[in-house]
């Protein structure tokens, strides 16, 4: 009998490769000659390098790059099984976690660090890089990742402009003489689960700008800038990014990824899934078991357990989710290729003691699900 294990992690509890290996654990329990596939994944935020250099043998880096608002900090990235592809998450470069509360402010924060990551990446020599984009403290539209690549940002005086979205304003001039060569050979792929435009109500400034520390007066200002931006980008390189859905994600950081890199925005499930090469794994499981910490409505917006469940509809193969908390709008999952979600606390507990007891809970609800499984076998 062969299962393939492709659970998200449980944040602040597990990773996901820690989840699936504790639901082989519990799987073995019950039936002891059961083929176990582990297939660590993630939606393409928080966790994604994790599970995909899990998932494919890969190895992390670890390197000192430019954090959010100019202080070193240390970033880490991978490179998967195939030694040719990095992965990276901008947050941990850029990412609003890196900044205490009281000194997040969008006008400052730079995505440098990110542009320093991609520069390591292409030191080992990959010709792809995937990139995950949630979870930023910038509102630079990537002004700052082209700087660090070798880009030229000028003023009407020839000076490098600031780094931060406050400065973006001052932009006359792109000049990308000095641009990373190697980024010429370089496939890039965006793992991008936002719709918004770079600019206007629903962009970068008006929708997220608030939550990285900006006052109204604040979001008006860095729309402005944002708007600059798209327009000296238009006039010089000939390409209109203003409008396209996700240039506004991570604060625009989509933005310049198109504009400077041709990239493609992709959703996060599907990347993650295509690189750990689930769909090949799957092909001959008799049943797959998948979850992540909470399951609830939003999980049908492109979370891991639909994305799991909706190639497993492919193959006929019967899905069980498992999840810490099941939440409210879970019935439309049903339809959509996943067979049972199952809670793993097995009593009342404290939040705290319930992350710690992850992964024998998770364990413990596998083994619970194998007998009943091992049972209807042995009856047929």
């Amino acid at each position: 009998m062969k299962f393939v294990l492709a659970p998200d992690s449980f944040k602040e509890s597990m990773t996901a490769k820690e989840v699936a290996e504790a639901m082989e654990r519990g799987i073995k329990k019950a039936i002891p000659h059961a083929q176990c596939v582990k297939v660590p994944m993630a939606d393409g935020g928080e966790g994604t390098v994790q599970s995909l250099v899990d998932a494919t043998e890969g190895e992390l880096y670890k390197v000192m790059v430019k954090g959010p608002l100019g202080d070193e900090i240390e970033a880490t990235f991978g490179v998967l099984g195939d030694k040719k592809t990095a992965v990276i998450e901008m947050a941990s470069a850029s990412g609003l976690h890196l900044v205490p509360r009281e000194k997040r402010n969008p006008l400052l924060s730079t995505t440098y660090g990110t542009g320093e990551l991609i520069k390591a990446a292409l030191d080992k020599g990959v010709n792809h890089i995937i990139i995950g984009i949630g979870g930023s403290a910038t509102n630079d539209g990537g002004a700052g990742m082209i700087q660090a690549l070798g880009g030229k940002l000028l003023t009407v005086d020839n000076e490098e402009i600031s780094l931060g979205g406050g400065y973006l304003n001052l932009l006359h001039k792109i000049n990308l003489n000095e641009l990373d060569k190697r980024l010429n050979e370089v496939k890039i792929e965006v793992a991008c689960d936002v719709n918004n435009p770079l600019t206007g109500k629903n962009g970068a400034s008006h929708i997220f700008g608030p939550q990285k520390g900006a006052t109204q007066d604040m979001v008006k200002f860095l729309d402005i800038n944002l708007r600059h931006y798209a327009k000296i980008i238009k006039q010089q390189l000939g390409m209109d990014i203003e409008s396209i859905p996700g240039a506004g994600a991570a604060g625009g950081l989509g933005a310049g990824l198109l504009a400077f890199f041709s990239a493609e925005l992709k959703r996060g499930i599907e990347l993650v899934t295509k690189h750990s090469k689930l769909k090949e794994k799957m092909k001959d499981a008799d049943y797959v078991f998948t979850g992540e910490g909470s399951i609830d409505s939003q999980t049908l917006y492109g979370k891991t357990p639909l994305g799991v469940a909706l190639i497993a509809k492919e193959y006929n193969i019967p899905v069980i989710a498992f999840a810490g908390r099941i939440g409210n709008g879970i019935e439309r999952l049903y339809e959509n290729g996943i067979n049972s979600i199952i809670g793993i606390l097995s009593e009342a507990d404290t939040i705290d003691s319930a992350l710690k007891k992850g992964p024998e809970n998770i364990e413990r609800t596998s083994e619970n699900i194998a007998r009943i499984i091992s049972l209807c076998n042995s009856q047929r």
